[in-house]
């Protein structure tokens, strides 16, 4: 087995040395999430409804004043909704490069992935059930 100078092995498994940690790249390759966030809310119409869905929870939060416990709740469930969509997204634009015919096997990923965001939505409605109902209900009565 012919392994470069700086590469090592490791009960059979080669380990590559990664390139020494640079601040900069760091930094620099941060330019792909935001650009990949860019790309969700420009060109997925999902995450536009989700976006003013939170905007919109955001804005209730301040209305009924939530506790600091709840605004943790809040953001976990509009986090977990967005990345969601964005791994959603990623999967089935994956799945039409890799696969443009349609198959079932294709049709599944795409299905069980879009249930993911499914169930992240009905988890952050849930949340949003939670931290606003009771608000309301004391308001109204």
């Amino acid at each position: 087995m012919d392994i470069k100078r700086r590469d090592k092995l490791y009960l059979g498994i080669i380990i590559m040395n990664q390139k020494k940690f640079n601040i900069g790249d760091r930094l620099r390759s941060f330019k792909y999430a935001f650009n990949g966030i860019r790309m969700l809310f420009v060109n997925e119409h999902n995450a536009w409804i989700h976006l003013v869905a939170g905007i919109l929870v955001i804005i209730s939060g301040f209305v009924f004043k939530i506790s600091i416990l709840e605004w943790v709740a809040i953001f976990i469930a509009i986090g977990l909704v967005f990345t969601s969509e964005a791994i959603n997204t990623s999967i089935e634009k994956l799945s039409d490069f890799v696969s443009p015919e349609k198959r079932s096997s294709i049709k599944e990923v795409k299905d069980l992935a879009s249930a993911g965001v499914l169930i992240s939505a009905i988890t952050a409605l849930i949340t949003g059930l939670i931290v606003f109902v009771p608000k309301i209900l004391a308001l109204i009565g």
